[in-house]
């Protein structure tokens, strides 16, 4: 039999008089409630709007003639049938009708009587939201879809209460690169929301950016609904497998999972591995209800990173007191530590160069900064390399990339203990935390005598002498063809803010990034290892959000730099800056090619082929999104407008004519 709501009801409009003609049907909403408005025989008539297969919208349906003439409402998506006045179906697949509503035919309207909904029953979705926010979760990007609508409405009520920020995103990928960025920067994972199938799989570049990077992201994937897994079901992808590599935890959640322990492991398994932790929430499974707890971190992970050997300090001690040459190595692993790092290297007099992905770390104003090691480094850096004869390397990976020289006697410090020697055996493998290394070894080291090695500092200042006037030649390189990038990276120097924050894409801006900016303190965050183009801008919308969410990173202003190529990647995610208002500057240098391919090719004797880009007035483009929006084609122009995008609120992009030659 039909069922039909009786309780005291609420009578709300749903449509104009005219608004559905006869024969036809609608999608309405009344409150709360989902329905089927029907105008049919002269009659009005509203149901429920789920047809009981699998849930498809019967106010997207027609109604149709079937057999002897009868008139039925026909579901859009498999063709079941019902009664278009009382929701009854003809028999055989159903045992029951479509519930249905009252309604009445007003003079300003349709109305619909519906009663009070009943309490929201907590559901596994809510179980496992409330389980990442007790584990410090506490920003979520992704997309809302047809597939994971439970998980997000759990989602939505931690807004409201104030325990996450969502922010919705144009495209699954940039959710993951916000997310890995937002690793990156604050050691804690953020999460990213998306439905099954294509949805999951555009996340998986920025995953592995995490991955490899080292920062902690969790990925929460919808899925078809468990009735329908297996091969050929819309959008059914076997989601385990297509996330085995680059998640170290991945899991569904079923009927009879404990919620708040997956999501428990999950949040404890991208925390301690600093990787990718997965959840896939099938559709049926994200609203069944749960009292299952919620599963907190206390006494599930440890409090402190363990300390040096005491055999391996003595070790250390005696190489460095060997030493009349010794550098430190600064690497990304060492970004939570670098006062303890200083500190040592001030008690040592020794320079300190930093790899590119630790770029920022030291301020190239410090009396022992030596610059960018490697490809995206500096002569200065390269100089103390050449001269030194003890590496003291702490929290770096050894990257070719990083240009460390593998002949050199090396202390190699990391908490990890598959780093050390990684790539090749080093003299003096140290499992340790950074800073109790560093603040051990500081208390062991006898005073230096006068005179018993080379003043390194003085030679840094003449070092750092002949490179800054090796750029001031270079800022004034002219060709006719756009500005060069050591006049954008120096007037950049001159008007960032110390404290902020800097997303860097990949290509010819990024090592023009590494050689001529100079850094006074800000935080720089990269796609290192994968060296993913398009990751700049996507991962100041994370940096953004972590501005907003951390205390310690308040008021910071976020910038990201990339060439027209590494823009286009995701470009449209200007508006989803200009949705929630972020304070960010975008550099573009566009150059109207992929400039580091067309280099590579020259290099390789290779025909310059397929590397020119057709491109938009991007300053124009960002007007058009609502963003701000400027265009630089001369030197002169170029701090003015700097320091008007940097101060100004909301977002804005500094498109910077340059050449592709002059990098």
């Amino acid at each position: 039999m039909t069922a039909t709501a009786v309780d005291t009801l609420t009578w709300i409009k749903v449509a104009r008089p005219d608004e559905v003609a006869e024969g036809r049907v609608k999608s309405v909403i009344a409150g709360t409630v989902n329905l089927c408005l029907v105008h049919f025989d002269g009659q009005w008539a509203a149901m429920d709007n789920r047809c009981p297969h699998q849930g498809g919208p019967l106010g997207e349906g027609s109604i149709e003639c079937g057999d002897e003439g009868k008139q039925w409402l026909r579901c859009p998506w498999h063709g079941w049938d019902f009664d278009p006045l009382t929701g009854k179906p003809p028999g055989g697949h159903a045992d029951t009708g479509q519930t249905t509503y009252p309604v009445e035919v007003r003079d300003d309207g349709i109305y619909v009587g519906v009663a009070a909904p009943p309490p929201r029953a907590r559901t596994i979705s809510d179980v496992m939201v409330d389980t990442l926010v007790a584990w410090g979760v506490r920003r979520v990007f992704g997309m809302v879809g047809h597939s994971n609508l439970g998980l997000a409405d759990a989602i939505r009520l931690r807004t409201l209460d104030g325990g996450l920020g969502y922010i919705g995103i144009r495209h699954e990928g940039a959710a993951a690169f916000a997310a890995s960025a937002y690793g990156k920067l604050t050691g804690r994972p953020a999460a990213c929301l998306t439905i099954a199938g294509p949805g999951a799989t555009n996340l998986l570049t920025g995953l592995w950016d995490a991955k490899v990077d080292r920062a902690p992201v969790l990925a929460l994937t919808g899925q078809v609904q468990t009735q329908v897994f297996g091969p050929g079901a819309f959008q059914d992808i076997d989601l385990g497998s297509a996330f085995h590599a680059v998640a170290r935890f991945s899991q569904p959640v079923l009927p009879g999972s404990d919620p708040g322990e997956l999501a428990a492991l999950a949040c404890k398994t991208a925390l301690v591995e600093r990787d990718v932790a997965h959840l896939i929430f099938p559709d049926d499974v994200q609203t069944i209800p749960s009292d299952k707890p919620v599963r907190g971190p206390d006494g599930r992970r440890p409090s402190a990173v363990p300390g040096p050997a005491e055999a391996d300090l003595e070790r250390a001690c005696a190489m460095i007191a060997a030493a009349r040459r010794p550098v430190i190595v600064l690497g990304h692993g060492a970004r939570d530590d670098t006062g303890a790092v200083i500190a040592l290297a001030e008690a040592l007099g020794a320079p300190v160069m930093t790899t590119f992905k630790a770029k920022g770390l030291i301020a190239d104003r410090h009396p022992l900064a030596a610059g960018v090691l490697g490809r995206s480094g500096t002569p200065i850096a390269s100089w103390f390399m050449n001269e030194a004869d003890l590496l003291i390397v702490l929290g770096a990976s050894f990257s070719k990339h990083t240009g460390i020289d593998p002949t050199k006697p090396t202390i190699q410090v990391d908490f990890e203990p598959m780093q050390l020697g990684k790539f090749h055996p080093v003299t003096l493998p140290v499992w340790s935390g950074l800073r109790p290394f560093a603040d051990a070894l500081r208390q062991r080291l006898p005073p230096r005598a006068v005179g018993d090695r080379p003043d390194q500092i003085a030679e840094l200042v003449g070092r750092w002498q002949i490179w800054r006037e090796e750029k001031a030649r270079r800022t004034r390189e002219d060709n006719g063809r756009g500005l060069n990038a050591a006049a954008v990276f120096a007037a950049l120097t001159e008007t960032c803010p110390s404290d902020g924050i800097l997303a860097v894409d990949v290509g010819n801006n990024t090592y023009s990034f590494g050689r001529y900016f100079e850094p006074s303190g800000q935080r720089i965050l990269m796609s290192g290892y994968l060296g993913s183009i398009g990751f700049a801008l996507p991962a100041a919308l994370g940096a953004w959000a972590a501005t907003r969410d951390m205390p310690e990173l308040a008021g910071r202003k976020v910038l990201s730099i990339s060439g027209d190529g590494g823009f286009g990647q995701y470009a449209m995610e200007l508006t989803t800056a200009v949705k929630y208002g972020m304070d960010i500057t975008h550099i573009l240098l566009n150059n109207g090619e992929l400039g580091k391919i067309s280099k590579e090719q020259r290099a390789g004797d290779w025909p310059v082929w397929e590397t020119d880009l057709t491109n938009p007035p991007f300053a124009g483009l960002a007007k058009l999104c609502g963003a701000a929006g400027h265009r630089v084609t001369r030197a002169d122009q170029l701090v003015e407008t700097l320091s008007a995008a940097i101060a100004a609120p909301g977002p804005v992009l500094v498109e910077v004519v340059t050449d592709p030659e002059l990098v």
